[in-house]
């Protein structure tokens, strides 16, 4: 079948048949849901692979396995769905409606301590979604739909992408209580034993401050895994700089310094969450309903 997309439009009916069968991977449950004939689904489906000239499901016993057009043409036919939404139900509808996978881009430490645990909250709000959570750690352009959501620590440009900020938190160097007495006030940060970034994270912020002001400090710990430096922390192998949100997930207490290290405590470093998604993607309800959500549990880590 060719590549070349024909002069029809494809109808409204024929993508909603898509949306089915890409959602349920199998002729025979879409057409439950959308209570028509498998035969029915089969033929429509055919039909719109004939209008956009490509094929949208590989046939196999198991069921149907979306090919790659079908997932470029995915966010297209979500985006339809959500506009034929608004002409036929109110918002309130459409949100209790939100069904599909949304793909979420989040930094490793973030998904541990806030993403993962929140999951259930969000099955119980919206039991017809399911999240594929990437932590890899590498950026996904989601202008070229490789996620559908993104929680960066960096604000992210692009016209293409709506973006939100949701707060700012400050590191603040913090260890287990009785490390933290044991240490006393510091008179300088080379006096405590440190948990910092491995080398491949030596220009980011905390990894440069501890660098920089804690020279000759000795480093008990080395990780770009944050969830280890919390707990090797929470375990009194050493001091950290930790966010406060994360601070209070653990048994964790601020170090006392001595006066003349104040101007280095000011100097600790902060950063901003932004939630990003593709404008496209924005008003898609399956979206629109995780975009929400985690702007809730963000407003709620920080009360």
């Amino acid at each position: 079948m060719g590549t070349k997309v024909q002069e029809q439009d494809a109808r409204w009916d024929d993508v909603r048949v898509f949306l089915a069968a890409h959602r349920y991977k199998s002729f025979g449950l879409a057409a439950s849901h959308l209570e028509l004939d498998t035969s029915t689904v089969s033929r429509r489906i055919s039909a719109l692979e004939v209008t956009m000239g490509v094929r949208l499901f590989e046939r196999t016993r198991d069921g149907l396995i979306p090919t790659r057009a079908a997932e470029r043409v995915l966010a297209a036919a979500e985006a339809m769905e959500a506009a034929h939404g608004r002409l036929t139900r109110d918002a309130s509808e459409v949100e209790a409606e939100a069904e599909g996978v949304v793909r979420l881009s989040v930094a490793p430490g973030m998904a541990d301590a806030f993403i993962a645990p929140a999951l259930a909250r969000l099955r119980t709000r919206h039991p017809r979604i399911r999240i594929e959570l990437d932590v890899t750690g590498q950026p996904r352009d989601l202008t070229r739909y490789e996620a559908d959501l993104a929680m960066r620590s960096v604000q992210p440009h692009g016209a293409e992408l709506l973006i939100r900020k949701l707060g700012t938190a400050r590191w603040v160097a913090m260890g287990a209580p009785d490390l933290v007495k044991q240490l006393g006030r510091l008179r300088s940060w080379s006096d405590a034993p440190w948990i910092t970034w491995d080398r491949d994270l030596t220009s980011f912020g905390p990894a440069k401050w501890v660098a920089q002001r804690a020279a000759k400090a000795e480093i008990v710990l080395r990780t770009s895994h944050f969830t280890s430096q919390l707990t090797a922390a929470d375990s009194g192998l050493g001091i950290l700089l930790v966010p406060t949100p994360y601070a209070r997930l653990r048994a964790l207490r601020p170090v006392r310094y001595a006066d003349a290290l104040a101007p280095d405590a000011e100097a600790w470093p902060s950063d901003s969450l932004w939630l990003v998604s593709h404008r496209a993607l924005r008003d898609v309800p399956r979206v629109s309903a995780v975009w929400n959500f985690l702007a809730e549990e963000v407003r709620n880590i920080e009360e």
